[in-house]
């Protein structure tokens, strides 16, 4: 396998949460609406996703220790899967003009709201289904918050493709190192199918065979 690696977590921590709120405020409506991942998702009200989901250029930090760490240069190609409206992609490509990037999610307004910079290069896809790219065929492929949306018996295959298509593979999952921050995680997550603790995520990532890096989020 690969690192476990430290990229996203900083953003994440910036965030306050009041997750007992969050249980009660009708949570089963709000995980309906929020798993249909339009407009209320990103744009609605905050019981049901982000709260207002817009360009601020908070994802420029992320994107540059990405480059750093997987020596990306103009000749480089990534492919973002479970993009959302591109952020992290946009930032790298303003960092590094001439780089390959394509993005996929199954959100239709998270791609029209994508930054123009990416936007002919986002797509509607699932990343449970078979990826239409050959074997690496990109540098990177990375996935941030969006594989612990799927079942495990649709992770198997998502984890399979990301690994196939690129030379190097990362992953950021939301997962749980003990009783607080499981239940913390049950009550924010919306969309969440997969609720692991990091030593579960490990082993499945070993059962599938993803050699990549990973990172995990917590609610502390």
């Amino acid at each position: 396998m690969g690192k476990l690696l430290n990229l996203f977590t900083p953003l994440h921590k910036k965030t306050s949460r009041e997750y007992l709120p969050r249980m009660v405020d009708d949570k089963v409506q709000c995980m309906l609406k929020a798993k249909e991942y339009e407009l209320d998702y990103w744009d609605g009200d905050r019981r049901f996703g982000y709260g207002g989901y817009k360009y601020d250029g908070r994802w420029k930090p992320i994107a540059e220790r990405f480059i750093t760490h997987y020596g990306l240069t103009n000749d480089s190609s990534v492919l973002d899967i479970g993009c959302g409206k591109a952020f992290l992609i946009h930032e790298m490509k303003q960092l590094l003009p001439g780089l390959r990037v394509v993005g996929f999610d199954i959100s239709n307004h998270g791609i029209a709201d994508a930054p123009d910079s990416v936007r002919d290069n986002l797509y509607i896809y699932k990343a449970q289904d078979i990826l239409p790219y050959g074997d690496d065929e990109f540098d990177l492929a990375l996935s941030l918050g969006c594989l612990h949306n799927l079942r495990i018996f649709e992770l198997k295959t998502a984890l399979a493709e990301l690994e196939r298509v690129a030379k190097d593979g990362y992953v950021m999952l939301e997962s749980y190192r003990n009783e607080q921050e499981l239940f913390n995680l049950q009550c924010w997550a919306l969309t969440c199918e997969s609720f692991f603790d990091t030593a579960e995520w490990i082993w499945l990532y070993k059962e599938f065979g993803f050699t990549g890096d990973y990172e995990f989020i917590y609610f502390e």
